[in-house]
């Protein structure tokens, strides 16, 4: 077990045990004195945190002498009134149904910071928040809510591990500014979040199961399941059907790693669909400031999500790849042949086109996987925040489309000359590749389509402000063309208009 896990939470205390008062020695000069009503882990790693920032501290309990042990000895453990009179700025670390319980420190509270740490058990999406129900019990006080994205945790070990960013948000302006500080000086990253309505929002944050995840993974487990529904009507149950072979056997894993390349060749197909969607819109419309359709804008924004879960199904199939050879069944396929061989008095003969076929088919397969593998480290944030855009694009755009087309080539050398033999479409329907094929290669021919010299130039234009409904219209600036304004007709060519068309530029 690591060294942060193994030490307890807080220090023990001296042998008094008792509440005492905070040791100047301690906190520093000037530093003003942070209360906390509560007593649970969170608590607890909160007085941790803000003694080890400087700070002095006195926690509120309801029975300060049983809670005096769990704090660390240079914090106060006290009543919750007294607790309220001495502190400046006050963490209310109570679940929000015991709120009630507090209104007689409303006198001692009025004027003063409290800062709402809670959550709530379900996403709230109607309101009001946590934090406007306390502001409502406590109205002469300023309430901010922050630090319920915070773990326990992240306070006990210090922003150097789990999230350090703290979201705030307070209808005080001076009361903000002062946890913004506190945040600061505890190693946080403070995010502004405005007035008190947003803590709706910062509520519900820690509530959400991968928002973002949820579309490209029903989208992965549906290809998942039609793929594999329908490899087993093609492989499994026609042969059982047509010819009473029963080939069951293949289900847990000839089937599987069938299936799941052809979810990663699809869903890799679907990462790059929808820039080529919103770059044939923006032709259309001749414009780059209309927007652009909600289910469009939401697909654009989980491209990530649905390459990393291309690149999940294709590390599964070749771990399933790999595992192939070591099947008893695979065992007995081969010594049936050599058998077979053996007994018509047969020569094992050298096949030269499978020969060339299996060799190109895996090394396509591989350097697809080595491609996948590099978006999908390159996505991670703490490496793409060391490259910049120009690289980023790069990786994620040109080798993202020579990564689809290495697993479409290596597809296409899986199936070879299969498409044409009439005894591959089982029940009349054709082979697998055949289908998983047909969006893969409708992506490649559109990027083909983009790579047009005439309608290339008309889309960089267009992304660099043209529209073809203005009357001075954008052309890339390596045309001579006064820094990129080309006249019409229909224009009078006045240093007025001409300066307005600069300026809404």
């Amino acid at each position: 077990m690591p060294d942060e896990m193994s030490r307890p939470l807080i220090r023990g205390r001296g042998g008094g045990g008792g509440s005492r008062h905070l040791e100047a020695s301690v906190s520093e000069p000037g530093a003003p004195v942070i209360g906390i009503l509560g007593t649970g882990d969170f608590s607890r790693s909160l007085a941790r945190r803000l003694v080890a920032s400087g700070y002095q501290v006195v926690v509120g309990s309801r029975i300060p002498k049983r809670s005096v042990a769990l704090f660390p000895e240079e914090a106060e453990v006290t009543s919750q009134m007294e607790a309220a009179n001495q502190a400046d700025l006050v963490f209310v670390a109570v679940f929000p149904e015991h709120y009630s319980t507090l209104v007689e420190l409303k006198p001692a509270l009025a004027g003063k910071t409290l800062v709402d740490v809670s959550n709530g058990l379900q996403i709230n999406r109607e309101g009001p928040s946590i934090a406007e129900q306390l502001a409502d019990l406590f109205p002469e006080s300023f309430v901010v809510k922050g630090f319920n994205t915070i773990s326990a945790w992240a306070l006990q070990v210090g922003p150097r591990d789990g999230s350090r960013q703290v979201f705030l948000c307070s209808d005080s302006q001076k009361a903000k500014s002062s946890v913004m500080q506190l945040c600061h000086r505890m190693g946080f990253i403070p995010i502004d979040m405005g007035l008190l309505s947003s803590a709706v929002e910062i509520e519900n944050l820690p509530l959400y199961l991968f928002p973002s995840w949820r579309i490209p993974v029903l989208c992965t487990l549906s290809l998942f399941i039609f793929f594999y529904l329908y490899n087993f009507l093609h492989d499994v149950l026609q042969p059982f059907v047509t010819a009473g072979k029963s080939s069951f056997y293949k289900m847990p894993i000839e089937t599987v790693n069938v299936t799941l390349p052809s979810v990663a060749l699809v869903m890799l197909a679907l990462v790059y669909l929808p820039g080529l969607c919103a770059a044939f819109l923006q032709l259309w419309w001749g414009t780059k400031y209309k927007r652009f359709p909600n289910w469009l804008d939401q697909w654009l924004t989980r491209r990530k999500q649905f390459g990393l879960c291309s690149f999940l199904c294709a590390v599964l199939h070749a771990i399933y790849s790999l595992c192939l050879p070591m099947r008893k069944s695979a065992h007995y396929k081969l010594i049936d042949v050599v058998f077979k061989q053996v007994k018509d008095g047969k020569e094992v003969s050298w096949d030269d086109d499978a020969v060339w076929r299996m060799e190109l088919y895996l090394s396509a397969g591989i350097m697809a996987l080595g491609l996948l593998s590099l978006l999908a480290v390159t996505s991670l944030p703490s490496v793409a925040n060391t490259i910049n855009w120009r690289e980023f694009s790069f990786i994620q755009s040109t080798l993202g489309y020579c990564a689809l087309s290495m697993a479409t080539v290596h597809t296409l050398l899986f199936g070879w000359d299969r498409a044409f033999d009439p005894a591959r479409y089982h029940f009349y329907l054709p082979p697998t590749f055949v289908l998983v094929l047909i969006l893969p290669l409708m992506v490649l021919l559109g990027r083909l389509a983009l790579f047009v010299p005439c309608v290339a130039s008309r889309l960089r234009q267009i992304r660099r402000g043209w529209e073809k409904s203005r009357h001075i219209r954008f052309i890339l600036p390596d045309d001579d063309c006064r820094n990129g304004l080309e006249d019409v007709s229909n224009v009078v060519a006045s240093q007025q208009i001409i300066w307005k068309l600069f300026r809404r530029i």
